[in-house]
């Protein structure tokens, strides 16, 4: 496990230089430390409001949408595994009255664990292919690929979660 240089508020520094493949794991990081970050504070109410009309986006959905997006890309498409859902339906976003931040988060970073499992000590250029059931199934892409779509799925997903907490608590930024 790779040591950063952190900010002020925990999260770690994105490598300024470097290998490439660390220097993708730390921008990984950096975005899975800012979801968590935004998530942090809020009771479980906050987590569950919804962005704005019509839209049911909230960040404990975030957090379930972001462990099936690591178990997608990582363990089913670079690994090659068959896995079902990690929740009840693909995108992860539906919400369990049962089902609250510690346990979303815990999902979350196990998945995350697992992928860094199935990684580790493969090359940037080997190949995963995208499963059937998935929009392009069949097609090839590279573990490069797949750190720089992960890199702007967190980013993505990072911007939304910046609206939902300014919406929240009026916290933005970071």
């Amino acid at each position: 496990m790779t040591t950063y240089a952190t900010l002020p508020d925990g999260r770690p520094i994105p490598l300024l230089t470097a290998d490439e493949r660390p220097m993708l794991e730390s921008w990984l990081a950096f975005h899975r430390a800012t979801l968590e970050q935004k998530c942090g504070g809020l009771d479980d109410e906050q987590l569950r409001c919804a962005s704005a009309e019509p839209s049911q986006l909230t960040l404990l959905g975030l957090v379930q949408h972001l462990a099936e997006v690591e178990r997608t890309w990582f363990q089913r498409v670079a690994g090659g595994e068959k896995l079902p859902a990690v929740y009840d339906e693909k995108s992860g976003y539906r919400l369990s009255p049962e089902r609250g931040l510690d346990d979303a988060l815990a999902v979350w970073r196990r998945e995350i664990a697992r992928g860094q499992e199935v990684c580790a000590g493969r090359s940037l250029d080997d190949i995963g292919r995208i499963p059937d059931g998935m929009p392009m199934a069949g097609i090839e892409v590279s573990l490069r690929w797949i750190y720089l779509h992960m890199i702007e799925e967190y980013a993505r997903h990072n911007g939304h979660a910046d609206i939902v907490r300014e919406r929240i608590d009026g916290v933005a930024g970071a």
